[in-house]
């Protein structure tokens, strides 16, 4: 499938399954479910908007924006949250993904979940593979030192080449 064709099913895809997810979890949403569990999955909805708002504040900042969307970067970015992983938006909908469940405890929300995790991380492959058209070696370079979307590996390679 061309790029272009597999962005768009993707998109689509993973709004469908979002969109569905977010309005499951407040119509579904169960007051009498484990607080423990809805607590920790509003700790994960908090991790995912970092992830997810981070990368805006980094592109503007560091990726020679050109254009009015902070995506349009004309240098490969690789400090700040890009230094921990590659796709910090695409983990952002996974971790979502993962907390409306967690939050609302209802099995439709758990599958609608499920579906647009896989898309995120599905996405994330055709996303790299516009990366090394744009950036060349840099990036494959980059993709070496980076983990695609596992945040805590990211954290442990940063710390490591930190110390050393």
């Amino acid at each position: 499938m061309k790029t272009n064709v597999k962005m768009t099913v993707y998109g689509v895809l993973m709004t469908v399954f979002t969109v569905g997810q977010i309005i499951s979890a407040f119509l579904l949403y169960n007051s009498e479910a484990n607080y423990h569990v809805i607590n920790f999955g509003w700790g994960v909805l908090l991790l995912s908007a970092i992830f997810g708002w981070l990368p805006i504040l980094t592109f503007r900042q560091k990726g020679q924006v050109q254009g009015r969307s902070y995506v349009h970067t004309t240098v490969l970015v690789d400090s700040g949250i890009y230094r921990i992983v590659r796709h910090p938006q695409y983990l952002a909908g996974v971790l979502m993904s993962i907390a409306l469940p967690l939050i609302s405890q209802h099995w439709l929300v758990a599958v609608l979940g499920v579906l647009a995790a896989i898309i995120c991380y599905l996405n994330t492959f055709t996303e790299e593979q516009g990366c090394i058209d744009k950036f060349g070696e840099d990036y494959i370079t980059y993709m070496n030192k980076v983990p695609r979307i596992n945040f805590i590996w990211g954290i442990i390679r940063f710390v490591v080449r930190k110390g050393k």
